[in-house]
Formats: C-alpha cells, sequence, structure tokens
C-alpha cells in the first residue's frame, strides 16, 4: 500500500509559482479588503482556539514535551489576546488617519489611508511553533493580505496541526499553509511577496533577506540574541530569582528568543545569588531535575548536542555550580548555572537558546553596560535594581529590542508595546496594531479643489513669484504679506 508520504505532492519551484498566482487572484477580488471578511476570520480563529485547545496542547508536548500550563498561557492564551484585541480595534485600526496640512497646499484636507500589502509569506520557528506562526498573521489579517505560512518543519506536529487547522477554520482561497523543509522555503523564497516576516536565526535571516532583495520585498526579522540580565545587590533576592527563573527555565526550559541569556552582577554578590537560584531551583523542579514535568525538553539531538558542546568546552566545564546532568536519550538537560565564565569561551559568544545560565562577574554594577553594548544589540535587556539612577542608564545607554525593568519576557505579552530587534536581533516589530502596520502600507492621500489656484508656481518664473513661494514654504503670513506687498510694487 502507498504511504502518505509517498502520495504528496512534491511542492517545487512551479508549486510555489502557482500558489502565489492563485492568492494573487483573490486577493485582486478585494474580498481580504473587506471588514467583514477580515472579521469572519479572526472570529475563525479565536473559534478554532476554544475548540482543538486540547490537539493543541497535545502537539506541543509531542514536539517539545512542553507542560501543559506553558502551551495554555504562553501560546494558546497569548494568541487569543491577540485575536479578541484585533477583533476590538481592528475597525478603528482601518479608519483613515487624518492629517495637517499647511499654506503651501491650502486649500486643501489630507489622510493617510492603510491599504493591503498584498500576498505576505510567513516563515515561523519552532521553539513557540503555534504562538510565533498565528500571531503574525492577526495582523496580517486585520491590514487585509492574502498569507501563506510556512510553519517549522522541526516541529512536525504542531506544522502538521496547523496545516489541517487552517484549512478547516479559515478561507482557504486567500490563506494557506505550505509544510516542508529547506527545499519547501527556498521554493516559496524564489517567488515575489509583498512582505515576508521571518522569526528564527540571523543565519537564516541572511538567506531570506538576499531572496527578498531579488525582488524588493521589505522584511520583518525577528531574531535573537543574548539577552542580558544585569542583577543589582539592593534588590529582593527571592521575587528577582524566580523571575529570573521563571524567563528562563520557565520558557521553554531556555528555548525562547528572549529567555535570559546570561547574569552580570558584582563579584561580591554572586555567591549569594547562586544560593538563591540554588534553592528556589530545587523548590520548582525538585531535586532531580530529569524527573520534572515542568521542564520542556531539548527539541532534538542535533541542539542536545550544541548545547552539550558549550558545556563541554575545557574552560567551561569546570565553571559549573549548579546542575549539568544530561539525558541524551529522552534530549534533557537540567537547569545549569555556571559562575564566572571566561568571556572568550563559546558559551559568552553565541545565543545559548537553552538551560544553561553563565555568570558574568564585574567589579561594579554600572560596569555591566559596557559589557552588554561590548557585544550586538540582543533582542531584550533585563535590570534589577532600586537605584532610580541606574534604571534611567540602563534605559538610555543599552540598545535592545525591548528593556524590562525587575522581570523578564513579560513585556511580550503587553500588546500595546511594539516587540521586534535592532541590528543583529531583527529589523521591524509586531503584536498589537504594530502588526496591523507592519502588515499595511500607509498611503498619503491629499484633497484639493479648483478654487485658489496659485498663479506663483505657474511660468513665467519672476523674482516676485520666488518671494511668495519662499514665505510660503517658509509657513510665514507676514512673509507672505511683505512679499505680496514688494511684488505688487515691482
Amino acid at each position: 500500500m502507498t504511504s502518505e508520504v509517498e502520495n504528496k505532492p512534491v511542492f517545487c519551484t512551479e508549486s510555489a509559482k502557482e500558489l502565489v498566482k492563485e492568492l494573487r487572484a483573490s486577493f485582486a477580488t478585494g474580498k481580504t479588503k473587506s471588514y467583514e471578511w477580515r472579521l469572519t476570520q479572526l472570529n475563525a480563529m479565536v473559534k478554532m482556539m476554544e475548540e482543538k485547545e486540547p490537539q493543541i496542547v497535545a502537539a506541543l508536548h509531542d514536539d517539545l514535551s512542553k507542560p501543559e500550563l506553558e502551551s495554555s498561557i504562553y501560546e494558546i492564551a497569548m494568541l487569543k489576546n491577540s485575536f479578541r484585541l484585533a477583533v476590538k480595534n481592528m475597525k478603528h485600526w482601518m479608519m483613515p488617519e487624518k492629517a495637517k496640512t499647511s499654506l503651501v497646499t491650502f486649500p486643501s484636507s489630507a489622510e493617510i489611508v492603510s491599504e493591503p500589502l498584498g500576498v505576505v509569506l510567513v516563515i515561523s520557528a519552532w521553539n513557540y511553533p503555534f504562538l510565533l506562526s498565528l500571531d503574525p498573521i492577526v495582523g496580517a489579517i486585520a491590514a487585509g493580505n492574502a498569507i501563506v505560512l510556512k510553519p517549522s518543519e522541526i516541529a512536525p506536529a504542531t506544522s502538521l496541526l496547523l496545516a489541517r487547522l487552517v484549512a478547516e477554520y479559515l478561507d482557504s482561497s486567500c490563506i494557506k499553509v505550505v509544510e516542508g523543509a529547506v527545499p519547501e522555503t527556498a521554493a516559496l523564497l524564489e517567488q515575489k511577496w509583498d512582505k515576508i516576516l521571518y522569526t528564527g536565526t540571523g543565519r537564516v535571516a541572511r538567506i531570506v533577506m538576499a531572496a527578498a532583495a531579488k525582488h524588493l520585498t521589505p522584511v520583518v526579522m525577528e531574531l535573537g540574541g543574548k539577552c542580558p540580565v544585569i542583577v543589582d545587590s539592593d534588590i529582593n533576592l527571592q521575587v528577582a530569582t524566580r523571575r529570573i527563573i521563571a524567563g528562563k527555565w520557565g520558557c521553554n526550559n531556555g528555548q525562547a528568543c528572549i529567555s535570559p541569556d546570561y547574569i552580570i552582577t558584582m563579584k561580591d554578590y554572586a555567591q549569594k545569588l547562586i544560593d538563591s537560584f540554588k534553592c528556589e531551583l530545587e523548590r520548582f523542579y525538585g531535586k532531580d531535575p530529569l524527573e520534572s514535568k515542568d521542564l520542556s525538553r531539548i527539541v532534538n539531538s542535533n541542539h542536545f548536542a550544541r548545547l552539550s558542546k558549550l558545556l563541554d568546552e575545557d574552560k567551561v566545564s569546570s565553571k559549573i555550580v549548579h546542575g549539568g546532568e544530561r539525558d541524551k536519550e529522552n534530549l534533557k538537560i537540567t537547569p545549569t548555572i555556571l559562575l564566572d565564565v571566561p568571556r572568550d569561551s563559546l558559551i559568552m559568544n553565541e545565543e545559548i537558546f537553552g538551560p544553561l545560565l553563565p555568570v558574568f562577574l564585574v567589579d561594579k554594577v554600572e560596569d555591566s553596560f559596557d559589557v552588554i553594548n561590548s557585544g550586538t544589540k540582543p533582542l531584550a535587556a533585563y535590570l534589577f535594581t532600586n537605584k532610580k539612577k541606574l534604571k534611567e542608564k540602563f534605559v538610555a545607554t543599552v540598545s535592545a529590542g525591548g528593556l524590562v525593568i525587575n522581570d523578564t519576557t513579560v513585556h511580550l505579552a503587553e500588546p500595546t508595546l511594539p516587540f521586534g530587534g535592532v541590528g543583529d536581533s531583527g529589523m521591524g516589530a509586531y503584536h498589537g496594531k504594530f502588526s496591523f502596520d507592519a502588515f499595511s502600507h500607509k498611503k498619503a492621500v491629499l484633497y484639493r479643489g479648483f478654487a485658489c489656484d496659485a498663479f506663483v508656481r505657474y511660468p513665467p518664473y519672476t523674482r516676485g513669484k520666488l518671494g511668495l513661494l519662499r514665505a510660503l514654504f517658509d509657513g510665514s503670513i507676514l512673509g507672505i504679506i511683505r512679499a505680496l506687498l514688494g511684488w505688487s510694487k515691482a
């Protein structure tokens, strides 16, 4: 009997070309531009999540052994909030925005009209495969686009489920899912898109950007980097420790783009901080974290080997002060803390994306800013302190996609804030209204009548006309009067 895989048609460049052609034809009908179509699709997504939550949780567990709480809250509940926010505000977002006009175009009125870009491509990541696939689509639908979603093949159960659910709940003439790996992604990238949103690594981002450049396609890149945590000494240590744990190991066991990557603290405070971590980690995950059901596993053997390589480097292996246990068969690594790791080690020079947390030491807390700014700009940076001036310096000095003071990762849950990187951590932003804007073209529209035709703009050009036009562009009523008087004397 022929298997389902063997029966599945090959998705090649020609398939991608036909897919885009079909979506452009659907977009050309204008159906995606209507408020009613957009609202129907968004409501269908909410219904899908409510009806299929058990299947979604199961798929995430198959791919990552993700705890039900993390799946239900960080993937499903956050996504529901995004859709509900769009449903509530979309009509307002779609309305033209009034713009002021000047004396140069008087009398006139102006507005900024948000129009859909057309056919867009969303390439998502494996670590939050449900959230990162559908959250960008909130804005793409709300803005009125036709969409292709390419989920990550590294989370195959979620990818398959997404393909089935999108086909079942959404308008398949305008919203498509393409499953597959590198060949399928490459075939998609050969096509002309009106925008591409990519979530993933900097290495692949460069490939995506190179492909987009051939068609002058704009991109949003949500990447990552080494997200630092500065820990001052004048804090509630238990609360700070717990919030760092929640942002590190409580977010997919460190496999999150905004998870704390390393800590910077003072030499004379480090041991107190380490002791607090040991206490709270045992409280949360027990004496044998390898048996804990509240920690996700490492996604696959390749990532397990990569993380093991970071731990086994000669200059690093002796720096482990907590954890370090591994279960290769079940792809598990315990929460691991390393103290005083050399700055030139592998673990301090690449994004960790796992349950390892180095602690870097400085003489005074203010030295932390130089450490952060000597590297590439991170997607997020965190500071724990009660000092007002230190908070102000942190905000003024550290360049990152987002900053959080006295917590970690929680800015992701605020749809009023843009989510995106800067420099090597990404470009562009989405979430809430920012998602709508990311997938919209802001079209300038100026309205004029036939009265008050300005003769000074037409030839023959004279010194008097030049003076009057200068006054108009300067916006000076007195200058206009002077120019008129001077012109009338000419």
